[in-house]
């Protein structure tokens, strides 16, 4: 062959690749009947791989892939190693699994089978599983962008939530290890917190004087006095006492406290064991025996009463309050709230906070009565008071500082807190 014949057949023909399968059948490389001949060679090909060596190249190869011709090329490669003993002295193999597959090579080669084949793959890729392909890149893309932007966004979140939980545990006064345990250990410091409300209660003493004065005089109504500032006025005298005492106006013979369980045992075992697993057990779910069967209790039998009779049904209310607050006086004996401490207790603190609230309105509108235009009338009205209600409107602003600091010991933050966590032990 001379040299310009080899160059003539190494010049590269441009063919569109949607009509390369017809320039192969119109060139007749291949038959235009190939199709039926392709089915023959997929038969062969599913009883083939039914009975393979294990050699893991062939195994992925098998999983999943649609075996074209190449794929059988390196098949046939593969069972020259595999199958080597089986090769007699002429070259040739015994082994049926070689027959088969050399078999198979030789149906895809014969009348260009394989080119009809390859074709057809080529412009079922460019047209379909390209683009598809592209498509899952570009989701894949924005996924990764999304997820990338995501991780920012969660980063940094959990960033402020870790320096709010500190700062919050830096305004608790705790570290923040075992959060449950040390928020119980600051209950220690209620009983503190108490005495210095309590103290702080006695100050406010001469401005309750001085409001028992004022609608004594305004309205010369005994009875008024007598119940104005309860709550405060015993705490000046008894001090913070248990809300039994306070109640029934005498000391109980005995305290039986609730029990608090706020599951620090159940903390610390959940610290021990963070990795364990748990174990449900063995879970029957065909078993049909009657040790799987819900017991709902006694049955109950409702009946319908007809209309117009004259049927009456009881209800029973349960015990009433009245009883049990007069068992509880009998018997001398503090049970559930009643144990709690006047300012423990919530009903009886916001019934404090209340009366501060009501004493504290009282002389912010004196000062303001005081401080504004020089009244006549009330002046001479004033004149015939008692000296108790002769102050000047410093000793009155002085009077309303100190209820408002006692009400500001109260509802400070850190005393709720502490409240809130003893009175819920969850």
């Amino acid at each position: 062959m001379s040299t310009h014949e080899e160059r003539a057949n190494t010049i590269p023909i441009d063919i569109h690749y949607n009509k390369l399968l017809e320039w192969l059948i119109s060139r007749r490389h291949c038959k235009r009947e190939w199709q039926s001949n392709a089915i023959l060679v997929r038969e062969k090909i599913n009883n083939a791989i039914q009975d393979m060596p294990p050699v893991d190249e062939i195994t992925q190869m098998l999983r999943g892939t649609y075996i074209n011709y190449f794929h059988c090329q390196r098949i046939v490669e593969l069972l020259k190693e595999t199958e080597a003993g089986t090769r007699n002295i002429f070259g040739r193999y015994s082994s049926q699994r070689m027959k088969d597959w050399q078999e198979i090579v030789k149906l895809y080669e014969n009348e260009g089978l394989y080119l009809a084949e390859v074709g057809q793959l080529l412009a079922r890729n460019v047209n379909y599983e390209i683009p598809s392909l592209k498509r899952q890149i570009n989701k894949c893309q924005q996924m990764n962008s999304d997820s990338r932007r995501k991780e920012a966004e969660s980063q940094s979140q959990a960033a402020e939530l870790k320096e709010k939980f500190q700062t919050s545990c830096r305004d608790m006064g705790i570290q923040g290890q075992k959060v449950k345990t040390e928020l119980v250990g600051l209950l220690k410091e209620l009983p503190d917190i108490f005495n210095r409300i309590c103290v702080s209660v006695e100050g406010v003493n001469p401005a309750v004087s001085y409001y028992k004065a004022f609608i004594d005089f305004t309205l010369s109504r005994k009875h008024f006095t007598e119940e104005c500032m309860p709550l405060i006025q015993y705490l000046i005298k008894n001090g913070n006492t248990t809300v039994y005492e306070y109640k029934y106006q005498k000391k109980p013979t005995e305290i039986i406290e609730p029990v608090l369980d706020f599951g620090l045992e159940q903390e610390s075992l959940i610290d021990e064991s963070k990795t364990e697993e748990i174990d449900w057990g063995n879970i029957d779910l065909d078993a049909t025996s009657d040790e799987n069967v819900i017991d709902f209790g006694e049955e109950i039998e409702i009946s319908v009463a007809e209309e117009g009779s004259s049927a009456t049904v009881d209800i029973d209310w349960g015990s009433d309050d009245t009883d049990t607050a007069q068992l509880a006086q009998e018997t001398g004996i503090a049970r559930g709230k009643e144990t709690l401490t006047i300012l423990d207790n919530s009903h009886s603190r916001n019934t404090l906070v209340n009366e501060l609230l009501e004493l504290e309105g009282f002389l912010r509108q004196r000062v303001s009565e005081m401080s504004g235009t020089v009244d006549v009338l009330s002046n001479s009205v004033f004149q015939t008071a008692p000296s108790t209600l002769q102050v000047d409107v410093c000793e009155v602003e002085k009077m309303r500082n100190s209820v408002e600091g006692v009400r500001s010991e109260i509802t400070a933050s850190r005393t709720h807190h502490l409240i809130l966590i003893k009175s819920s032990p969850r």
